[in-house]
């Protein structure tokens, strides 16, 4: 009976000792690094040479890019050609020529780990030279007594340059590693324009129609591929206690 009274003194001794026992040191973790991958993403627009296809008279080409400078900031820029012939019912012109576009995006988008998604709005700069020939214009008889009469004056404009700004809003997607479909909008502004004697800049490269006054529009549907050049730590990494 001693005995058994002695062996529960002892299991309720112990007992006590590893209840009041506490740890005494806290381990801290740190969190896996977040690194978000910066380099320069290079494509082409897919819209032009698509309308060339289904549109008599036009083909063009543009080549895209952008380069990460900041965790939201892109730097941006297109560059591009056209040859695009009008046939209206009182004018026929061909417009020919190359444009440069300079700008930023900022990208609104909260990526997950590892990804550069983007909806982005931002704002370029752009540059033409160009040239114009009136290939034939039609003269309208309003009083039916004589037949409409058209011209074939042939007259080259050429060393015509334009300056516009232009507001963007678009998206980019990676569909497999590194390669991205896009797609974004551009409202343009007229801001300076050498026009030829006796006619008017109807078309711009890069700047499209001019027919609304000193305001155009355009799209694009880009494909293209980013060149990762280092990856950067996110500044946001914090420690946690556990």
């Amino acid at each position: 009976m001693s005995k058994s009274i002695f062996s529960l003194l002892l299991l309720f001794t112990f007992s006590g000792y590893g209840q009041d026992k506490k740890p005494t040191d806290t381990i801290n973790k740190v969190q896996p690094a977040k690194t978000e991958k910066y380099g320069i993403r290079i494509g082409a627009d897919l819209y032009r040479p698509a309308r060339s296809l289904y549109e008599d008279g036009f083909s063009g080409l543009e080549l895209v890019a952008d380069y990460r400078v900041t965790n939201k900031m892109y730097a941006a820029a297109e560059l591009g050609t056209v040859d695009f012939t009008v046939d209206d019912d009182q004018l026929n012109f061909t417009t020919k020529g190359s444009y440069l576009k300079v700008g930023f995006d900022y990208n609104v988008y909260e990526n997950w780990l590892e990804m550069q998604n983007m909806i982005y709005i931002g704002m370029r700069y752009g540059f033409a030279t160009f040239s114009q020939n009136l290939n034939s214009y039609t003269i309208y008889d309003t009083t039916d007594y004589f037949p409409d009469v058209t011209l074939y004056p042939n007259e080259n404009y050429s060393g015509l340059t334009a300056h516009w700004a232009e507001v963007v809003g678009g998206l980019k997607a990676e569909v497999v590693k590194n390669l991205y479909l896009g797609f974004s909008v551009r409202l343009n502004m007229l801001l300076a324009e050498t026009k030829p004697d006796n006619f008017d800049n109807l078309y711009i490269p890069g700047f499209n129609r001019t027919y609304e006054g000193s305001f155009g529009a355009g799209i694009n549907y880009t494909v293209s591929y980013m060149i990762p050049f280092y990856k950067k730590q996110k500044a946001e990494e914090k420690k946690t206690s556990k």
